[in-house]
C-alpha cells in the first residue's frame, strides 16, 4: 500500500513539471509495451487415435493457454490446459476435470484416472519402487462419450497469472471458483461448443471448487451443466477435519473409514461379511457414539463402557487407548496408533499403504505412507508430454504447486477487510442452490473406502442436508483410497461409472 501511495504521489508531481506533457507520454507508452510484451496463448497440438470402451476414436489433443482478461480485455491469467476433443458432432459432451489441494495440478486424474494414457503403479498398495515407470494406453478411459479438458489452476502446472494480473487474485476459495468458471465460458466460446452438454468432475477440493464453479457459472455467466461427478467429496470440511479439537462430527464421519481400514489390515473380526461389517459401523456411529459425546458427562458408566466396546469391535483399538482419548478417535492418530505395536503407520490418502516410520511414539505419522506413489506420476506426466503430445516448453511445470499459494490462499468469502467470523469451509450451499434451479441436473459421488482425508461416510452426512433431494444424489464406493484409481479394479470400476452417469445425463446425445 506505502509503494503504491509513493508512486501516485511521484506520478502527480510530474504531471506539474514543465516536461509532463513527454513525461506522461513516456509512461503511457511504456505501460502499453508492457501489456503488448505478453504473448500470444502458448499451443501444442497433436493427432491421435485410439479405441476406447470397443470405439475406435480419432482426436486432437489440443494442450496450451487460454487467456482470462480484465474488463478492459487487458489479460490477467494464461491457464493452461490439456484438450482431449474427438472428430465428431459439435454437441458432443465435454468434461471439465481438475484436481484439488488447493495448489494441486491435474496430474492425477489425467495420469491416473481418466487420460487415455495411465501411469500403472501396483495395485495392491505395495511401493511403486524408482524409474522407469510403466505408462500404458488406458482403453477403459471416456473419451468415447465425452471430450476431456484437465485444467491447471493458476500456480499450478504451466498456468500463471500474466499482463495486468497477480497470482494472488486467484488465490482463494471465491477467486479460484469465479476464474475456473471464465475459464469454462470462454473455452465453450473460443471451442464454438456453447451447445454441448457440460459436465464437471473434480477430486478432492476440487470438488468444493466445483460446487462452487456450478453456481458462478449459472448466476454469472447463464451456463447450466449436465452433470457433477464428485471424486472424494470434500464439500462441508467439519466433517473431515479431525485434527480440531473437539470436532465432534468428525469423531462420527471417520468410524466407518477406520472400520474399513481395521478389516483391510486384518485388525478387527473378517469372518463377516465387509459390506455388513461397515453398515453396522455407519449405525453405530450415528446412533450410538453420536449420542453418547453429546452427553458428555452425562453418559453413564455402563453407555461409556458399551461406547469403549463397540469402538474397539469396530477400530481394532485397544480399550485402553479409547479411555484415554475419552471417545474421541482422531482419525489422523489413528493412522499411527492402528500398527503401533509393528511400528508401522498407514497412510491417511489410502489407508491400505504403511510405512515402518523411525519414531515409534509420536501421536501420529510423520508423513503420508499414501505418497509413495508421487513421483511415479510426476515422471510419467513429464514423459508423456514431451514424448507423446510435443510439448517442449522451457517453463517450469509447476507439480508441487507455487511455493507461496498454500500460505497466501484466502478461504474467506468475505471481501478484503471486513470482519467475518470463522467457520468450516462450505459449498454445499452452491451446489444445493444450482440443484434446485436446475431440475434435471445429477450428482455422482465416488468415494474410497480407505480414504483417511474425505471419508466416505463424510459425504453421505453432507449430502443428506441442506435441502438436497436424495435421488439428485447417486453415491458410488470402491476398494481404494483418496485416490481409488491407484488400484486398477476401482479404476475400472470408477470409469465404467462415468461413462454410464454421463451418457444418462447427456440425454442421448452422441
Amino acid at each position: 500500500m506505502k509503494l503504491a501511495t509513493l508512486s501516485s504521489i511521484l506520478f502527480s508531481v510530474a504531471l506539474l513539471a514543465p516536461t509532463s506533457t513527454s513525461m506522461a507520454a513516456g509512461i503511457a507508452g511504456a505501460q502499453a509495451e508492457d501489456v503488448q510484451a505478453v504473448p500470444e496463448p502458448t499451443r501444442f497440438v497433436s493427432k491421435h487415435k485410439g479405441t476406447f470402451n470397443g470405439d475406435r476414436v480419432s482426436y486432437t489433443v489440443d494442450a496450451g493457454e487460454t487467456y482470462l482478461r480484465n474488463s478492459e480485455g487487458e489479460p490477467t491469467a494464461a491457464i493452461f490446459s490439456f484438450d482431449y476433443v474427438a472428430q465428431s458432432k459439435d454437441n458432443r459432451p465435454v468434461t471439465f476435470i481438475w484436481n484439488g489441494g488447493p495448489g494441486s495440478s491435474s496430474n492425477w486424474l489425467h495420469m491416473g484416472g481418466y487420460g487415455p494414457k495411465r501411469i500403472v503403479v501396483p495395485s495392491d498398495a505395495a511401493h511403486p519402487g524408482p524409474a522407469p515407470y510403466s505408462i500404458k494406453d488406458a482403453p477403459e478411459t471416456i473419451l468415447d462419450v465425452t471430450d476431456m479438458v484437465f485444467v491447471d489452476p493458476v500456480g499450478t502446472g504451466f498456468s500463471r497469472a500474466i499482463g495486468e494480473g497477480k497470482k494472488e487474485d486467484f488465490w482463494g476459495l471465491t477467486q479460484d471458483a469465479k476464474s475456473m468458471a471464465a475459464f469454462i465460458a470462454k473455452w465453450l466460446t473460443e471451442n464454438n461448443r456453447w451447445n454441448s452438454p457440460v459436465f464437471l468432475l473434480g477430486e478432492s477440493f476440487g470438488t468444493t471448487r466445483a460446487a462452487a464453479v456450478a453456481k458462478v457459472l449459472l448466476d454469472d455467466h447463464v451456463i447450466g451443466v449436465n452433470g457433477i461427478v464428485f471424486v472424494s467429496q470434500a464439500l462441508d470440511y467439519q466433517g473431515s477435519s479431525p485434527y480440531i479439537d473437539d470436532n465432534i462430527i468428525s469423531y462420527i464421519t471417520y468410524v466407518p473409514t477406520m472400520a474399513a481400514t481395521a478389516w483391510y489390515h486384518g485388525k478387527v473380526d473378517t469372518s463377516g461379511d465387509f459390506e455388513s461389517f461397515i453398515q453396522e459401523s455407519r449405525e453405530f456411529a450415528t446412533e450410538e457414539l453420536l449420542p453418547g459425546l453429546f452427553k458428555g458427562n452425562l453418559l453413564s458408566a455402563d453407555e461409556r463402557a458399551e461406547l469403549v466396546t463397540k469402538l474397539q469391535h469396530f477400530t481394532g483399538l485397544s480399550k485402553e487407548y479409547i479411555e484415554r482419548v475419552d471417545l474421541r478417535i482422531n482419525a489422523f492418530r489413528f493412522a499411527k496408533e492402528l500398527m503401533r505395536d509393528q511400528g508401522i503407520a498407514v497412510g491417511r490418502l489410502d489407508s491400505r499403504y504403511t510405512k515402518d516410520e523411525r519414531d515409534d511414539v509420536a501421536a501420529g505419522p510423520r508423513s503420508d505412507a499414501s505418497r509413495a506413489i508421487s513421483p511415479a506420476y510426476k515422471a510419467s506426466l513429464m514423459h508423456y508430454m514431451r514424448n507423446d503430445l510435443g510439448i517442449d516448453w522451457q517453463r517450469t511445470y509447476l507439480n508441487p504447486s507455487d511455493p507461496e499459494l498454500s500460505g497466501k490462499w484466502r478461504w474467506s468469502l468475505a471481501p478484503e477487510g471486513r470482519s467475518w467470523e470463522p467457520h468450516y469451509v462450505n459449498t454445499t450451499p452452491d451446489l444445493a442452490d444450482v440443484l434446485r434451479s436446475t431440475p434435471a441436473l445429477k450428482v455422482m459421488v465416488a468415494s474410497g473406502y480407505y480414504d483417511l482425508v474425505t471419508p466416505f461416510f463424510d459425504a453421505e452426512y453432507t449430502l443428506n442436508r441442506h435441502g438436497i433431494a436424495g435421488e439428485d444424489i447417486q453415491y458410488h464406493y470402491y476398494h481404494g483410497g483418496h485416490m481409488m484409481y491407484v488400484h486398477e479394479p476401482a479404476r475400472q470400476a470408477l470409469l465404467e461409472d462415468t461413462r454410464a452417469f454421463i451418457k444418462a445425463q447427456s440425454r442421448g446425445v452422441e
